[in-house]
């Protein structure tokens, strides 16, 4: 079956068909004076992982307990102050984590722990049995609003959901206090606030807030869950504003943002609805979660830190994070994560390989440390990231990446030109071979290419000697032992230095006229042992453009290996 053949005519008629009939638009909400658009995000929220809850309930072989102790380790490491540690009430697993966090003391006294219960009173009142003894806590209520959850799950009324939230509201103040040494805060969630009227959520977040009776001193979380994005990150950020304009007391709530990844928008509804006044955000490390996952807070937290903003969370080692989080999940980070996967600071397009050598040597000599990089909008070294792997070498490579590694990896500082030349050898290796180039591999292919061009000309010994003369174009005399085609010769030659010199016995007794255009040369390391290696390109009769290069720990004898090397594979292409 040929590609255009995948759809029969019954699945394209299918698909073909009218959408209006089967889907809508979500409805735009009614905010002319918005604010949001012209705000900046300037401070890091309040941030709180649900990788114990929404995480590890998304995993087709959830965690044990012993794996979600090393979470929860991992999460304190990166800084977080509000973990989720799941939901005691729904199995004896999840009761078990918590008491085990609680009697080995293993909760930091500046970290709270949140639990999740649905608005139901057996649950209530277990969750309750499992905070004995925590220090700092959120008790996390739920129930469903939306019209679907009302009308086809629970077939209920408005007001009997209002009355499920506030009934057990008052159970949770009730019980409160066989908590007397545990401060604790209380979150409110109307589940798939995303899809309730906005009119709804405000009514029944308000019967709730007023049950609770918070305090300007001490508040109450309304977290309003994208439980399922339905529409462009504009429209929630616009819900969020609404709500926030018109939720009651407002400065004795805390405004949590809770979404979902459906429609691929929940790192952007996120920030959109920081602007529109959300205080706090749940999410999970790397997006993990239900259907298409959380929000990614390692990505909105970098976000931040990419716009000069503390995001309060390290990720100064991402790789260990990522291996952790692998490791506990099951779980892995594809290559082209934002921040933390393998590819993102890799550049295998030339023109991009080309621009990140010049601006990373920009960056080097600049004087203020403002960083402006092509292409990399964070330095790498920040997150523990290296510059090994930034610039990666296959067919749709360029000279600049293939230098870049050369340089960086190995010490060669190529001429601008040898960079062409070398440039085209790699990038024909690349598409016979057809696929990606290792730096070993580009190594061995420049040895090969020139530091071992030994045919059919090999150096075995070479003498100077300075001539008391007054002519200064025969000042220096030399001498060298050759292999040609593995036969021994010498030859002789005077000139005003040693390559020279070498130069013009090579044409006195082997080689045809040739011209040296360019020579330069550099330490490969530093210290007085130091091996050196110079790079030497001559034209021919035929106008041809050759290069050689030689490493030798003598300068002298690594120009004249650099200049064999360039007249063998000018031999060699005659």
């Amino acid at each position: 079956m040929s590609m255009t053949q995948i759809v029969t005519d019954e699945q394209h008629d299918i698909i073909t068909k009218p959408m209006s009939k089967k889907y809508q638009s979500f409805p735009q909400i009614d905010l002319p004076n918005r604010q949001w658009p012209s705000r900046t995000i300037t401070d890091a929220p309040i941030w709180c992982s649900v990788d114990l809850r929404d995480g590890n309930q998304a995993l087709a072989i959830p965690m044990s307990v012993d794996e979600k102790i090393a979470m929860f380790q991992l999460l304190v490491d990166i800084g977080f102050k509000e973990i989720e540690v799941g939901f005691p009430s729904s199995s004896q697993i999840e009761f078990n984590f918590l008491r085990r966090l609680v009697d080995e003391n293993l909760i930091p006294d500046d970290v709270r722990v949140q639990v999740l219960v649905q608005a139901r009173e057996p649950l209530i009142r277990r969750t309750f049995d499992s905070l004995q003894g925590t220090k700092k806590a959120i008790l996390h209520l739920y129930n469903s609003t939306s019209p679907i959850q009302r009308q086809v799950v629970f077939d209920m009324s408005k007001q009997e959901i209002i009355d499920i939230a506030v009934n057990s509201t008052t159970l949770v103040k009730s019980l409160a206090p066989t908590l007397p040494d545990t401060d604790l805060m209380f979150q409110y969630s109307p589940e798939s606030f995303s899809a309730t009227e906005l009119p709804f959520a405000i009514e029944i977040c308000e019967a709730v807030a007023d049950t609770w009776q918070p305090t300007p001193e001490h508040k109450m979380i309304l977290n309003l869950p994208a439980t399922v994005e339905l529409a462009t990150p504009n429209v929630h950020a616009d819900q969020i504003e609404w709500f926030c304009q018109n939720i009651r007391n407002r400065d004795t709530v805390l405004i949590s943002l809770h979404t979902h990844n459906d429609r691929g928008t929940g790192i952007a509804a996120t920030e959109l609805s920081l602007l529109a006044g959300a205080e706090r955000v749940e999410g999970t490390l790397f997006g993990n979660g239900e259907r298409t996952g959380n929000v990614d807070l390692v990505t909105v937290a970098l976000n931040m830190y990419s716009q000069g903003i503390d995001p309060h969370l390290n990720f100064q080692n991402i790789n260990a994070v990522r291996l952790a989080y692998e490791q506990g999940t099951r779980m892995l980070v594809p290559p082209r994560h934002p921040y933390a996967g393998d590819l993102v600071f890799t550049a295998f397009s030339g023109s991009h390989q080309d621009a990140i050598n010049k601006g990373m040597a920009a960056q080097n000599n600049k004087t203020d440390p403002l960083w402006d990089v092509p292409y990399l909008p964070i330095d790498p070294q920040d997150i523990g990231r290296t510059y090994e792997a930034i610039i990666r070498i296959n067919a749709q490579s360029g000279k600049g990446g293939v230098a870049y590694l050369l340089e960086q990896e190995f010490g060669f500082k190529l001429p601008k030109a040898m960079r062409v030349e070398f440039g085209k050898i790699i990038n024909d290796m690349a598409d016979k071979l057809g696929n990606e180039i290792s730096s070993l591999q580009i190594r061995k292919s420049f040895e090969q290419t020139y530091l071992k061009a030994n045919t059919p000309f090999k150096l075995e010994k070479f003498r100077t000697q300075l001539l008391n003369n007054n002519d200064s174009d025969r000042s220096v005399r030399c001498e060298a032992d050759l292999l040609i085609d593995g036969k021994p010769h010498t030859i002789q030659g005077y000139g005003n230095g040693p390559i020279n010199a070498f130069m013009q016995g090579m044409k006195e007794e082997l080689v045809p006229e040739f011209r040296l255009l360019t020579y330069s040369e550099h330490s490969l390391q530093k210290g007085s042992g130091a091996e050196a290696v110079a790079y030497i390109q001559i034209r021919t009769p035929s106008d041809e453009t050759f290069f050689g290069a030689g490493t030798d720990t003598n300068i002298e004898l690594a120009s004249i290996k650099a200049l064999i090397s360039a007249l063998n594979r000018a031999l060699s292409r005659a």
